[in-house]
């Protein structure tokens, strides 16, 4: 009889106690930066722009070797504090208008991983699905743990989600298809 108690006990309360491996992500110390760069005959009188995507809610399981975090679009931000006011708001604008992010029909940026490779000492190779812009395709990122923080980078093509990348002055200045990403990922 107790080893059935026992049983019924563990198949009640092992969801709780896998669930207990997974660290909520601190979202007012984690942070993603997105770098923009400009190509095209005359991209010397572009812009690079440096963007703020604040993560929203996540989870990393380092044992389980998975995470997974949302990003609202809305509030994704244009820091480029080398622009003046108005052309700061000009390139905001454009970022979540349906030409780019279309942040009011796809309000939220969604990452799941499905595997964790160890690449040396608290480092990995973190598999995943990246949904954006409505699309959902595979990426692959480093991740290292350094002082407290999952940090990395990864790059990613616009074109893969369906974005064009904006273009000026008949294409003569235009955002580079590939953007990087440096995040940083601090669990509570």
């Amino acid at each position: 009889m107790k080893c059935r108690l026992f049983l019924l006990a563990m198949v009640l309360f092992a969801p709780c106690l896998s669930r207990a491996q997974s660290a909520p992500i601190d979202t007012a110390r984690s942070k993603i930066t997105i770098h923009v760069d400009k190509t095209g005959l005359f991209s010397f009188a572009g812009d690079k722009h440096e963007i703020a995507a604040p993560l929203t809610s996540g989870t990393v399981d380092q044992k389980a070797g998975a995470v997974q975090f949302t990003v609202d679009a809305r509030k994704i931000q244009v820091l480029d504090p080398h622009l003046d006011e108005q052309k700061r708001a000009e390139v905001q604008k454009t970022m979540h208008s349906p030409a780019v992010l279309d942040s009011v029909k796809y309000p939220e940026i969604k990452f799941r991983s499905t595997k964790a490779t160890p690449a040396g000492s608290n480092a990995w190779t973190v598999t995943g699905e990246l949904t954006l812009h409505g699309q959902t395709h595979p990426v692959s990122v480093s991740v290292k743990k350094e002082k407290g923080a999952y940090a990395g980078s990864a790059k990613l093509k616009q074109t893969e989600f369906g974005i064009t990348p904006v273009a000026v002055a008949g294409g003569t200045v235009k955002v580079k298809d590939e953007l990087k990403l440096d995040f940083e990922v601090v669990t509570r």
